[in-house]
Order: structure tokens, then C-alpha cells, then sequence
């Protein structure tokens, strides 16, 4: 609650933006449903901004790495406005390393990844207990998002009597990651 406007702002524009354009690299990655209305909205508002950058750099097959590199981007850019407006940036003698950018930038967009799918896998679960044959785009969509992290998955722990552990295993590997991630993620 003590954080001026303008950090407040730039780490709430910057995150939203950086996270629908992660959904968006989920999305294709998993090679979810084009046509689902989610999908077509989260296009929608990142294509403005990554079209330039897939001109240059094609999508090769489900990996799209013009949307990943703008993403970086704008965790790097939020990172460098939050840097100028901090007091602290003001005492160090104005210096900004590059590096330590980058770093900050890399490690924020891999947990935003991350947590995209621990929410996805959570909601995927609760969807299968409450309604597994729903044709809601929501539900359609997180289990188009989370299928393929759950086979492989269940590579290591294949379901036992009809018990399907492998979103455990799921959690327990982001909790694990985001853990060793968590010095380093500014927003």
C-alpha cells in the first residue's frame, strides 16, 4: 500500500500486457484452440505490438519467439521505469547495468509463465470435479492449455486406479522453480 502512483501503475500496465502476451505464447505452445473466443480477444490486443517483430522473426511451428521477445521487452522496459522512479536509484548514482536488467527481465517472464500455468492447472482441476464436459470457451481453453503439461506429466507418474496425480507433481515443480526465482523477480 506504500508505493507511489506511477510505480503502481507502471507494475500494473506492465504486468497485465507482459501476461497476455505470455497467454498468448501459452496458447499457441499448446496449441490451443484458435477460434475460442479467449483465444481471439488475447490475439486481439497483443498482435498490435508483436506483428511488427513476426515479420521479422516467422513462428516456427507452436514456438513463437517475437511474442516471447516482446514480452521481455516490456518486463524490461517496466523494470527500467520503476528503476528510474525509485529512490534508491537516485542515491546509487544513476547507473543502470544492462545485465542485471535483462536478468530481472528473463526471470520475471519465466515466472509469469509459470504461474500462468500453476492457475491453469488449478483451474483445470477444479473444472474436471465440477464440470468435465463443459463447452464454456473458459474451461475449453484450460484444459486445451494444461493437456499437454499434464501427458507429460503423467510420463512420470501415470494414474493410479483412475487417480490422476500428475497435477501434484505439476504444482510441486512450479512451487520448487518460482522458489529458487523469487530473488530476482521484480515484477
Amino acid at each position: 500500500m506504500g508505493q507511489d502512483p506511477i510505480t503502481l501503475i507502471v507494475s500494473l500496465v506492465g504486468g497485465i500486457f507482459s501476461f497476455l502476451l505470455l497467454m498468448r505464447f501459452a496458447l499457441q505452445l499448446s496449441q490451443a484452440d484458435y477460434y475460442n473466443p479467449i483465444s481471439q480477444s488475447v490475439v486481439r490486443v497483443t498482435q498490435p505490438i508483436v506483428s511488427p517483430l513476426q515479420r521479422i522473426i516467422r513462428p516456427r511451428g507452436r514456438f513463437d519467439l517475437a511474442t516471447l521477445i516482446v514480452a521481455l521487452a516490456v518486463k524490461a522496459i517496466a523494470i527500467l521505469v520503476l528503476v528510474q522512479f525509485s529512490p534508491l536509484f537516485a542515491s546509487a548514482g544513476g547507473s543502470i547495468n544492462p545485465l542485471h536488467v535483462l536478468i530481472f527481465s528473463l526471470t520475471g517472464v519465466l515466472n509469469t509463465l509459470l504461474t500462468i500455468y500453476f492457475w491453469a492447472t488449478l483451474g483445470a482441476v477444479i473444472i474436471s470435479w465440477v464440470a468435465p464436459d463443459s463447452y464454456h470457451p473458459a474451461p475449453q481453453l484450460l484444459l486445451q492449455l494444461t493437456e499437454p503439461l499434464f501427458a507429460l506429466a503423467r510420463k512420470v507418474i501415470p494414474p493410479i486406479g483412475g487417480l490422476d496425480l500428475s497435477p501434484i507433481l505439476i504444482f510441486l515443480l512450479i512451487q520448487i522453480v518460482q522458489s529458487y526465482l523469487k530473488p530476482f523477480v521484480v515484477i
